[in-house]
């Protein structure tokens, strides 16, 4: 059995909740990553264990956040580590461990289906085989189109094996949403390439939807057959990437140290839709946002929050958890007691969701700022962007990676931990169930 296997077992033994199972199973794989990576095999000899758990920890998480250089600190089985990490922490363990279990003929039992579950942000049992079947098929689809049409623009470039190498690390990458480059300056030398910054926009983009969607889309491929889940994200994503294109473009046209300083109305063009898709927690640049105008830098740390779609590689908070508390903002306005979306209605459950997601998310973000300027002398502004970028999951950053303390890190791998695991996987982690033995009767509270 696999080392995910062994220990999902073993804690389910000691009846361990799901979200806690999943949490141990990650902080194990984190663990055993960064002993790898720390190995003389796996690095130039600079790399400290510090340096090689933050770089486990992000690339599990799929956060991207690097303090050496991927591609010239690691070797090449360094780098095939990190890979594997990103695709395993990407599509999810236990989506693993459950595809391996259904190979060798071994049947799922109920307490690893509430952790897959769990993984996969269902609230269902039924189907899930059928889900994982459909998420490692999408990403080999994926990753295999991106990798042969990255081979093209790489391969003339450095040559067969490292040019197929560059293009398999960073389908890998852009797929699962990371953010690694074996580039120090990530794709910033490809700014005004339309089939690299395409290729990659368009793997985290199909990545960021969430499977789900990508197999609703498969099987019904008519809009008014889609589920309403789907519309809501197809919806949401595309207003979120036009508005953020239009500002990013409106906001750095004239800027000498982004858009400003390049050539051409296409290229300005491309290098806006690539900085306004990369926030949804891919974590790439063809930019250097340190550069960025403040108006800019919040837009994009606000992207970073909402990230992508649930079951899906991107983290934030989910692009239908803002929607949904945009509709019942509205509904509290019109004095509604349902949502109303898509001719289908949503009850007070999915707000409550809503609400408590929001609230882990925002105590989360602000407990991590807190910690962090105790021990980050830098920039307020590039301290938050930091922050944020972790609990998103983005890997995008203007600067601070590289000047942050031991303490500092450690705040922001707890951070990249708990934005891939979801803020309400802890909420239900320390969450205990208990039935009212009294009922009270209601009180008022004046808010607002």
């Amino acid at each position: 059995m696999s080392l995910a296997g062994r220990v999902r077992l073993s804690l389910t033994r000691r009846r361990l909740s799901p979200p806690a199972v999943l949490a141990v199973i990650y902080g194990a794989f984190i663990c055993v990553g960064a002993l790898v990576l720390w190995l003389p095999v796996s690095n130039s000899g600079d790399v400290t264990l510090s340096d090689a758990v933050f770089t486990a920890a992000s690339a599990v998480t799929v956060t991207g956040l690097v303090v050496v250089d991927t591609g010239s600190d690691f070797t090449l089985l360094g780098q095939i580590v990190i890979a594997l990490l990103i695709q395993v922490g990407g599509l999810g363990l236990m989506t693993f461990a459950a595809l391996l279990l259904s190979m060798l003929g071994v049947s799922i039992g109920m307490p690893q289906r509430l952790v897959l579950r769990d993984e996969l942000g269902q609230t269902s049992l039924t189907e899930l085989g059928a889900l994982v079947r459909a998420v490692i098929m999408v990403a080999l689809l994926c990753e295999t189109a991106g990798t042969l049409i990255l081979m093209t623009v790489f391969v003339p470039e450095f040559g067969w094996a490292e040019g197929t190498w560059q293009a398999i690390f960073h389908a890998i990458s852009a797929f699962n949403n990371a953010g690694f480059s074996l580039f120090p300056d990530s794709l910033t030398g490809y700014v005004g390439d339309p089939v690299v910054t395409i290729t990659i926009s368009l793997l985290f983009m199909i990545g960021g939807l969430g499977f789900v969607v990508l197999t609703d889309l498969y099987r019904m491929r008519r809009w008014r057959k889609l589920s309403l889940h789907s519309k809501l994200m197809l919806t949401g994503s595309a207003v979120l990437i036009l508005t953020g294109w239009v500002l990013v473009a409106a906001l750095e046209w004239d800027n000498p140290g982004t858009l400003g300083a390049l050539e051409g109305t296409g290229t300005k063009l491309l290098a806006s839709w690539f900085q306004a898709v990369t926030p949804r927690t891919a974590g790439f640049n063809s930019l250097d946002y340190a550069e960025m105008e403040t108006s800019t830098t919040l837009m994009t740390m606000t992207m970073m929050v909402v990230g992508g779609g649930p079951t899906s590689t991107a983290g934030g908070i989910k692009v239908t958890t803002l929607i949904v508390l945009i509709l019942a903002t509205i509904a509290f306005f019109r004095k509604q007691e349902r949502l109303h979306v898509f001719g289908r209605s949503l009850g007070l459950e999915e707000v409550m969701k809503v609400l408590a997601l929001t609230t882990v998310s925002l105590f989360l973000v602000l407990a991590g700022l807190f910690l962090m300027s105790i021990t980050y002398e830098g920039d307020f502004l590039d301290m938050v962007f930091e922050v944020t970028s972790a609990f998103g999951t983005v890997g995008l950053s203007r600067g601070a990676t590289g000047e942050l303390s031991e303490a500092g890190r450690a705040v922001i791998i707890v951070m990249m931990f708990f934005g891939r695991l979801g803020p309400l996987t802890l909420g239900f982690f320390l969450a205990v169930r208990s039935q009212p033995r009294v009922r009270y009767p209601e009180g008022q509270v004046f808010l607002g």
